[in-house]
């Protein structure tokens, strides 16, 4: 994971001294971990807090916890790998299509050039100048268009592998903590009161940890992890029960 600043050269400060510029750079892992915990806090609980209600036994919430926890990691891996693969597949189709466009009708791409910078407040006078650099490299010209004019960056092909075996790992990791109390009792009660406890300190703590990452006061986060996470494992809850 990158670590949640990374200094880098920046401008210069009044008394010449350089000011280092502190920026996250890790919010695709942290978006990845938050997608694969969250999942793995409610929904095994919603099960095992069901499966208490209706059967009173650690042993039937035990196989059934361990089995949803592995079905679900899995599920949770396979479909971040996909949508990552996604997110690639688009880009290349993206890329292909507008390296064509500008080989094609060369003059239109740069009049679209043109009038993405205007949204910016930059004149025409003022970008005609820097269509024209771009224009003598083609490579550079399609790097440019595809993130100024269509907002798309290159994907790293790690995330292909990455992302699924984060977000799998995030969900089981997530899901052992409510089914954690299950291993040392043999009351369903007693362990779902205990099950209830640590999913809601994990949420509050999940939720600080996150707000550390992405610059948001660890409070406000931890708050609003553990309301959002607590509406989301009490329905799972209710409907579980009911039925």
């Amino acid at each position: 994971m990158s670590t949640p600043a990374t200094p880098r050269a920046g401008i210069s400060t009044s008394a010449g001294a350089p000011h280092p510029e502190r920026h996250f750079a890790g919010a695709a892992v942290i978006r990845d971990i938050v997608i694969g915990m969250a999942d793995g806090l409610t929904v095994p609980f919603a099960l095992i807090a069901g499966l208490s209600g209706a059967f009173n036994s650690t042993e039937i919430v035990l196989v059934a916890g361990l089995a949803e926890i592995a079905a679900g990691g899995i599920a949770m891996g396979l479909g971040g790998y996909l949508a990552a693969k996604s997110e690639a597949d688009h880009y290349a189709s993206e890329r292909r299509r507008e390296e064509a466009e500008i080989t094609a009708v060369p003059e239109e791409e740069a009049a679209e050039l043109v009038r993405a910078f205007e949204r910016y407040g930059v004149t025409e006078g003022e970008s005609r100048g820097v269509v024209g650099a771009l224009r003598r490299s083609p490579a550079a010209m399609l790097d440019f268009t595809l993130r100024m004019e269509l907002g798309l960056a290159l994907p790293e092909r790690s995330r292909l592998f990455t992302s699924g075996l984060t977000i799998g790992l995030a969900y089981v990791a997530g899901g052992f903590i409510p089914l954690a109390p299950y291993f040392f009792t043999r009351r369903a009660g007693t362990a779902l009161l205990y099950s209830v406890l640590l999913t809601g300190l994990a949420l509050w703590f999940f939720g600080a940890v996150k707000g550390r990452f992405t610059g948001l006061a660890p409070l406000r986060s931890a708050l609003q992890t553990l309301l959002i996470g607590g509406i989301a494992a009490g329905a799972a809850f209710a409907i579980a029960s009911a039925l």
